[in-house]
């Protein structure tokens, strides 16, 4: 180390904590992608009673795809098998992520009729400096241009990138439609299928819910219909898709909103439960190989493995939820030519959740802002300690020198308490802009990245200088 290392850290004894931590991942990873569906579906049916009005000002124009000589729309691809979608550009695992996910629907599903439209979307977010994340569901009938398509549900932007089979497929066309609507970059997808969730849900051993109220839900299948009665229950996977699907309660589709939310938090928790993880770890090949099958997305396993390490990490304090909907963000409306029943969007107010989700500080502070980088590190002035836990004499100190030469402020140079052969970086929030300019610099891995709220620390971000640094760096 910097002179003589004398707490030397070895692997033996740590095998076993790896192996639980990558199943923990792949378990959460799946959890996540898989109860995406929940925020999935969207106002369908409008209160009859409402005066629809018309939708002044917006284009429209019919689009189909080609229908064959039954006037049915066809195409090879069938639905639910992965289609190519976009190529993602490669993640560094400090940036922020955006990920599209869809669940298609499920009367064209099951129809067999062609290419499916979207349930409903929902665009999650994950900050890895700021270990925040965010959902902001996206409901299916809103009124929208698509690219090259003129105006339309947003719902129908899948299936006409399958029909029509554009470059990007379905995933393609939707990406660019949400990207037009919200004005954010988005990099990945996935498509969930129904069958998949039910069967995690009762892999876990159900889902344990606080029902507020009796409900009558409808599982999937004909003419099976079941009552739900107040009070706290587990609910198999069966139940819990049939409950976070149901609309018909006196709040509508705000209501089925809150029991999405409910459904999810009640995953997250059964989940994380040591018991759940160490039955799980037996079934790991098992579970992937059924349930990859009903998850489609153009995240690698590395991506993914990834993004559920930083998910693991975030405190549920942190995740945001979002909906947009009346009256704020939407208003009742019906299609230029008086056929469809939709939602008008009201773009500014859409962009204002929009940041109050990817923000850390709400619509005061938009996203990137005029600042460059490096104006926005000498800003945030953060007080920076290296720490030295290689086998290097000296590395700690050389690494100040080469830090304060960038324009950042060292403010402690010392040993490291155990030797490490990777780097680390443990921070406190609301440095961002620093953390995201040293993992880029020191080529940190993701799974070193870590975040501890210790608000009387005296310094804001501590680097952990492993042997991995020592022989590959750029210093002179």
């Amino acid at each position: 180390m910097e002179d003589n290392q004398s707490n030397v850290a070895t692997e033996n004894g740590s095998t076993t904590g790896n192996r639980l931590r990558i199943v923990l991942l792949v378990a959460f990873i799946i959890a996540a992608i898989l109860t995406a569906y929940l925020t999935f579906v969207v106002v369908r049916d409008f209160v009859t009673s409402w005066e629809i009005t018309s939708l002044p000002g917006v284009s429209i124009r019919n689009v189909t795809a080609t229908p064959n000589e039954e006037g049915v729309i066809v195409d090879s691809i069938t639905p639910l098998q992965s289609p190519s979608g976009p190529t993602p550009p490669a993640w560094d695992g400090a940036q922020r992520v955006t990920l599209l996910l869809m669940g298609l629907d499920y009367r064209d599903w099951v129809s067999g009729e062609g290419p499916p439209r979207t349930d409903t979307m929902i665009l999650f977010t994950i900050d890895p400096i700021n270990r925040t994340a965010g959902m902001l569901s996206i409901p299916r009938d809103l009124w929208v241009s698509i690219p090259g398509y003129s105006y339309g549900r947003i719902n129908t932007a899948y299936q006409l990138g399958e029909a029509y089979k554009l470059p990007g497929g379905g995933p393609g066309l939707a990406i660019e439609t949400v990207e037009e609507l919200l004005g954010v970059p988005i990099e990945y997808y996935a498509l969930v299928d129904f069958y998949a969730f039910e069967r995690f849900i009762d892999e876990i051993g159900g889902v344990k819910v606080t029902i507020p109220e009796k409900i009558n839900v409808d599982p999937l299948g004909d003419d099976n219909v079941k009552t739900l009665r107040p009070g706290v229950q587990t609910l198999s996977g069966e139940l819990a898709l049939a409950y976070a699907r149901a609309r018909k309660t006196e709040g509508g589709d705000f209501d089925r909103a809150e029991r999405q939310q409910q459904i999810i938090m009640g995953i997250r928790n059964q989940v994380l439960r040591y018991n759940i993880l160490t039955t799980m770890i037996g079934k790991a090949g098992l579970l992937y190989n059924e349930l990859s099958s009903g998850v489609h997305t153009n995240l690698n396993l590395d991506q993914a493995l990834k993004l559920a390490w930083l998910a693991s990490q975030i405190p549920v304090e942190n995740i945001k939820k979002g909906i947009i909907g009346p009256p704020d963000q939407v208003s009742l409306a019906v299609s230029p030519d008086g056929e469809q029943q939709v939602l008008k969007p009201i773009t500014e107010n859409i962009r204002l959740l929009r940041d109050e989700i990817f923000t850390e500080s709400g619509p005061t502070s938009p996203m990137g802002g005029d600042m460059s980088v490096e104006e926005q590190i000498q800003a945030e002035g953060a007080r920076i300690a290296v720490l030295n836990a290689s086998y290097t004499p000296g590395l700690a100190s050389r690494t100040s020198e080469y830090l304060t030469s960038l324009g950042l402020n060292v403010t402690v140079t010392d040993n490291a308490q155990n030797a490490s052969t990777y780097t680390e970086i443990i921070f406190n929030r609301g440095k961002p802009y620093t953390v995201s300019y040293l993992v880029e610099l020191m080529n940190i891995s993701p799974f070193r990245i870590r975040y501890f709220n210790d608000p009387t620390s005296e310094v804001d971000i501590t680097l952990i200088l492993g042997d991995e640094w020592a022989n590959n760096n750029p210093m002179p």
